[in-house]
């Protein structure tokens, strides 16, 4: 039996209700949100991801919107990859960094003209983050939460599920594309996005009062499919080498440390937060790198409350970030943090709760 007590401080969703119905177990907090992780059986809700199609009440990707005179001006000065070139209806994967060149989140940038930009985050304050940058720049522009809630379908299958909901068009929707529509009275937007490497789709409810009927229709749409509830919270974003900013990452952690360099452009206006320190690291080097970690073991050992140690020769070389059952692997696996020094396939002690593991370094993806 699942309950919580919603609060001022911890919000629920527009879908909440319907993931109770369907047989909600875990949940965990995000952005002041409730995040639904688990319904009582995660490995068949693992195989409906990798296998089928998987519906995910996601409304914890808060947007933060921008409009007004200067809104593109403040989408560039906060985000270190060249915008330029967006176009309305077209979305961006942004690495937000504070000015040392830290990851502080990593959105999801829509642009809906010139005038409105959306940044659907990640877990960590975004609105105060952007707002002072604005105030600090004396930029006219607007920043608020709007009524805006992502519901995913995730999944080889989801693809068809949506086509038949919105029709065949969505099947030429390229990859972080969006378009705004309402879907029986519902007003929505639809983007090809989604924390998984399934495939999937992202329908961004722009009326909470309407989650129940939004939730129904993609519910029966996908009851040929064999549709059921997920999360984001599975194996297989472990398995497909995904970054959690804010779990895989630490104070200090920049992007070219979590293979995310390929979404920094260092030739970004002067003003760009984090630029001039990320231009350095980019000379310089980064001092850590991100690998894959196999650990000897045959039963499930996920990571618990903290980053674990990794040693190599008794000295302390990295971390352990996250570490999780591979259905498909069949053994634990996980991420390092570690120092450059140490490359993909050498071996490191993981110090764990319960004595020291060994795991061998590897490139990633796994699959």
């Amino acid at each position: 039996m699942f309950s919580i007590t919603p609060t001022a401080r911890l919000r629920t969703t527009p879908f909440l209700e319907m993931a109770r119905k369907e047989g909600l177990t875990n949940a965990m907090v995000y952005n002041r949100m409730v995040l639904p992780t688990f319904y009582g059986n995660p490995e068949e809700e693992y195989w409906r991801l990798i296998n089928g199609v998987s519906m995910w009440d996601v409304s914890v990707e808060r947007q933060v919107q921008v409009t007004g005179k200067d809104a593109a001006k403040l989408a560039q000065i906060l985000s270190p990859r060249d915008l330029s070139k967006c176009k309305p209806g077209q979305g961006k994967y942004v690495p937000l960094c504070n000015h040392q060149g830290t990851v502080i989140n990593d959105p999801i940038l829509l642009k809906h003209d010139e005038d409105r930009f959306w940044f659907s985050i990640a877990d960590s304050d975004i609105w105060s983050w952007a707002s002072a940058i604005a105030a600090e720049r004396g930029l006219d522009v607007k920043i608020e939460e709007p009524d805006v809630s992502p519901l995913a379908v995730q999944g080889p299958k989801a693809v068809e599920v949506i086509a038949d909901i919105f029709g065949d068009w969505v099947r030429d929707l390229k990859y972080f594309w969006f378009k705004e529509l309402e879907l029986e009275g519902i007003p929505v937007a639809l983007q090809r996005s989604g924390w998984s490497k399934q495939g999937g789709f992202e329908i961004y409810l722009k009326d909470g009062s309407q989650g129940e009927k939004l939730w129904n229709i993609v519910k029966e749409a996908g009851a040929p499919y064999d549709i059921g509830p997920g999360s984001p919270a599975t194996p297989e974003r472990t398995e497909s080498g995904l970054v959690s900013v804010g779990g895989d990452t630490d104070a200090h952690t920049n992007p070219f440390e979590v293979r995310l360099g390929q979404y920094v452009d260092l030739d970004v206006p002067d003003d760009t937060v984090g630029i001039q320190a990320l231009r350095k690291i980019a000379e310089e080097g980064p001092k850590r790198h991100q690998l894959g970690l196999k650990l000897e073991g045959d039963q499930p050992a996920p990571l618990g409350l903290a980053w674990e140690d990794l040693t190599s020769d008794g000295q302390k070389v990295g971390d352990m970030t996250n570490c999780t059952w591979s259905y498909r692997l069949q053994q634990n696996i996980g991420y390092a943090l570690i120092s450059r020094e140490v490359q993909a396939g050498e071996k490191v002690m993981v110090q764990r709760p319960g004595g020291e593991v060994r795991a061998e370094l590897v490139e990633m993806p796994f699959i």
